[in-house]
């Protein structure tokens, strides 16, 4: 089954880079080597089994915008089922950039009306001052300048999280019953006494679904974060071993700053894409010393970890506070849910 994602915005955007970061696993240091986009880059991501994203990569010259527009109107927007579109936050050609998407937005709503849109206000790293009220004040505009149309704003920066979130989100609308992979992590939390299991897609890492938040009388507080100190360990599985200081520098995972004060673990909002940001770290850690990433394993003073392999195309994290939970109880249940997550797989992008 595949999924058409047109990417689109104006040349220079940021869109081949965010691209390179989430499917090729490249960092944002190596992405100022990348070239101008020509014309149209298609690539076929497997994402889930069978489910195939089938990413167009427009290029954003004015010629080539031009010719989207008319004569390549049909094949570009036809059968889209999502368009991303980039805004640069600090665009000098503001007013030409909205001219283009307004008549992007027209030609999808005319051979896709029913594909989803997603504004990515992108280079937030550069706004000097408050992000948020940039954000805000950008997101009024782009929502203005649809004209009705239902589109989610997201701001992005390749230089931390935010990337992910957006792009988590995207994929998220993409695979058919996501809901019913909730219910069943929401099990397997429960068997395993956990405060969290997240399910990841195996490349890309970004997430495809979560459990049910816990009980909140169940609770004792904590922040998750990813460090190392004399009472924590932090264990990795890879082909011959890489050193865990490669996820322990800028490795916070949550803060009690930014976490919500009516959750009794303190679990910050943005952890899910911060976790995929340090796991691809990671992964790149491994391959630069040609090892390939199989697992993790954390245990510290206020919480433990694992993340494991669910399936061929995912990868699950677990996250316990009782502190009375061996890890080999949380990877004895990600063994026993691995064949019902296989038929939830299949069953999810067949329907």
């Amino acid at each position: 089954m595949k999924k058409k994602v047109l990417l689109m915005g104006a040349s220079g955007s940021g869109k081949t880079s965010m691209r390179s970061l989430i499917f090729s696993n490249n960092p944002a240091s190596l992405t100022a080597r990348l070239g101008a986009t020509i014309d149209v880059e298609q690539n076929h991501v497997r994402f889930l089994g069978d489910l195939i994203l089938n990413l167009w990569d427009c290029g954003g010259q004015e010629s080539f915008m031009d010719s989207y527009l008319t004569t390549g109107q049909s094949t570009i927007f036809q059968h889209a089922g999502v368009l991303i579109y980039v805004f640069e936050v600090e665009s000098r050609n503001a007013a030409r950039d909205l001219e283009y998407y307004d008549q992007c937005l027209a030609s999808l709503q005319k051979y896709s009306p029913d594909a989803a849109v997603f504004l990515l206000v992108h280079k937030m790293d550069l706004v000097r001052g408050s992000k948020a009220s940039v954000l805000e004040k950008k997101a009024h505009e782009l929502k203005e300048a649809s004209h009705g149309a239902d589109v989610t704003v997201f701001g992005t920066s390749i230089y931390d999280e935010s990337l992910y979130k957006a792009w988590s989100s995207i994929v998220h609308t993409l695979i058919p019953n996501a809901a019913v992979l909730s219910k069943h992590l929401t099990t397997l939390a429960r068997a395993c006494s956990a405060t969290e299991v997240i399910l990841f897609e195996r490349t890309t890492f970004l997430v495809i679904a979560t459990s049910s938040p816990p009980p909140v009388a169940t609770a004792s507080s904590g922040s998750l974060h990813v460090s190392s100190s004399t009472n924590s360990s932090v264990s990795s599985h890879t082909a011959n071993g890489v050193p865990s200081s490669a996820l322990s520098h800028g490795s916070t995972l949550t803060s009690d700053e930014d976490a919500s004060e009516n959750d009794p673990h303190r679990l910050a909002p943005t952890r899910y894409e911060r976790t995929s940001e340090l796991i691809k770290a990671f992964k790149h850690a491994c391959s630069r010393v040609r090892e390939e990433f199989h697992a993790l394993e954390m245990e510290l003073d206020e919480f433990t970890a694992v993340l494991d392999e669910m399936t061929k195309n995912t990868y699950v994290l677990i996250v316990v506070h009782d502190p009375t939970i061996e890890t080999a109880a949380l990877r004895m249940n990600i063994r026993l849910a691995r064949r019902k997550f296989e038929e939830l797989q299949g069953d999810s992008l067949v329907s």
